[in-house]
């Protein structure tokens, strides 16, 4: 059987184009294309069988990705969300996986690493692209080890979590702006991280973050 892939993007000639590309996938098959989050409630709700993977672009009229995200997960929790933009700035992949999405996928990604991320997203239900973690299957024994983190540190990668910027996460935690990048530099240290998505994506497979 094919694994099925919605998509949901209001530039019509990328979403076809995308159409294309997931087509020439040998596994893969493409049941739902809708232009926004408000045609894809309409769409998914006739779909006897719902697609496995949802790919939803981060910037969109009527219901953006966020919306659309949070929708998803509180309709059909079982389909896995995939986040899809050209924007990679901290915030907007942070709210992205906090609504649900397992992936924060860019739309220059080139296909055969498109095709890799949609297969680790079916079959371990997860994708991080930071450079630590490209390959997961092997690192998957080091993702698994108890990681210990001071009070402080949670209370760090909680903030860190959100939109707060540095600054505004060191006034939360009454400290100082160079303690917050000591907290920074220890939590990317014992997460095996290089990148505040990458942290944010470790919290959340750890559980350390809830959805």
């Amino acid at each position: 059987m094919k694994i099925r892939i919605g998509t949901v993007d209001d530039h019509q000639l990328f979403s076809k184009s995308l159409g294309m590309m997931l087509a020439s996938f040998q596994n893969f098959e493409v049941v739902l294309d809708a232009i926004n989050g408000l045609d894809l409630q309409e769409k998914i709700k006739k779909l006897q069988k719902k697609p496995d993977i949802l790919l939803i672009d981060v910037n969109m009229p009527l219901m953006n990705g966020v919306q659309t995200a949070n929708w998803m997960k509180e309709n059909f929790p079982d389909v896995k969300l995939a986040a899809l933009s050209m924007n990679d700035n901290d915030q907007s992949i942070i709210e992205m996986f906090s609504a649900g999405c397992c992936a924060y996928l860019f739309k220059d990604t080139h296909p055969d690493d498109f095709e890799l991320a949609l297969n680790q997203i079916y079959t371990i239900g997860y994708y991080n692209s930071d450079p630590n973690l490209i390959n997961l299957r092997k690192k998957s024994s080091a993702l698994n080890e108890t990681v210990q983190l001071s009070e402080k540190e949670k209370q760090f990668l909680l903030h860190a979590c959100s939109e707060k910027t540095y600054e505004q996460i060191a006034k939360a935690m009454s400290v100082s702006e160079r303690t917050v990048d000591g907290y920074r530099e220890s939590v990317f240290r014992k997460l095996s991280v290089q990148t505040r998505t990458g942290m944010a994506l470790e919290a959340i497979r750890r559980g350390y973050i809830k959805l």
